[in-house]
């Protein structure tokens, strides 16, 4: 097993992981000092004048103005606190319920294992975006829905990952001089198989952010996010339906630009410890565009890996 510390001292090393985290550390760091960063509160009341809808960028408002008057640069800032939120809390609810299928179908096996693996294979091949659409719809509107609705759709990837390592790992010596020892079946989960595949979770942690971030943007810009709250992906919404025919580019530009910044910056991340954590991956693609077109529109990219995913 890498130690964490090996890891470091190997992913400090990539430049692209290092440039990628620093991406993602400046969007957070804009999150946390928001009220600081920001030059103007987006909820404070003002008094708009009709040449100030839509306004272009100024010596005020470096971003210009919305279709509401508000600066466009402040709605960024403070939409990163939801989009983050929404990136980080549903890609640990993911990776929870993935490991804790993966964990469990990979040890136990027969019925057990196979009965999980059939509940992952069915929604796995759902296509995610039309079903949380459907459920989203059904359901209502609101910020920890759409967090809940990404995570219940998000782990089938990590539970498969999760259940080909454990199914290698269980059959080391450690482990089974655990077992001999009289050591309880969640005590050899927990304790000696857990930290083993924990770095390759943290890995796919990394990357599923990204697919989160994207998929609330998705469902924001199609109408179906929270509009009391100010995300990237409703300030795209918003700039889509008011801003296109005004080709007020300065309200639509931006939140564009911050998914895919935010988005990039994570791949980086999370290519770099997946090439550190599993060295069975082949890296020559790893700059292809379509990889990276792949990646960005929040597809997995087949792993390459044989028996990665068996």
């Amino acid at each position: 097993m890498l130690q964490f510390k090996e890891i470091w001292r190997t992913f400090r090393r990539r430049p692209m992981g290092i440039v990628g985290t620093l991406m993602l550390l400046s969007v957070v760091f804009a999150a946390i000092f928001a009220p600081w960063l920001a030059p103007y509160d987006p909820e404070a009341r003002i008094d708009v004048e009709p040449e100030d809808l839509l306004a272009p960028p100024d010596a005020d408002h470096l971003l210009g103005r919305d279709d509401a008057g508000k600066d466009v640069l402040s709605l960024l800032i403070y939409g990163a606190r939801v989009s983050l939120t929404v990136g980080f809390v549903a890609s640990f609810m993911s990776m929870f319920i993935g490991t804790t299928v993966g964990l469990t179908a990979g040890y136990f096996g027969g019925r057990i294992g196979n009965a999980l693996m059939r509940l992952t294979d069915f929604l796995l091949v759902i296509p995610d975006l039309p079903l949380m659409l459907v459920i989203i719809s059904i359901w209502g509107r609101g910020l920890w829905k759409i967090i809940f609705v990404i995570a219940i759709l998000g782990w089938t990837y990590n539970a498969r990952l999760v259940r080909s390592q454990v199914l290698s790992i269980k059959e080391r010596q450690f482990v089974l001089r655990a077992r001999a020892i009289g050591a309880g079946s969640l005590r050899i989960m927990l304790r000696h198989i857990f930290p083993q595949v924990l770095p390759l979770i943290l890995a796919q942690a990394v990357l599923s952010i990204s697919g989160a971030i994207i998929a609330e943007s998705t469902l924001s810009f199609l109408g179906l996010g929270d509009p009391t709250l100010v995300s990237w992906g409703m300030m795209l919404n918003f700039a889509f339906e008011r801003a296109i025919s005004r080709r007020a580019w300065w309200f639509l530009l931006p939140p564009g630009f911050a998914i895919v910044w935010v988005s990039v910056g994570l791949i980086m991340m999370g290519t770099t410890l997946e090439e550190i954590v599993n060295p069975r991956l082949k890296t020559h693609h790893l700059f292809d565009p379509r990889h990276m077109v792949a990646l960005v529109a929040g597809l997995r990219p087949k792993v390459e890996a044989k028996g990665a995913l068996e």
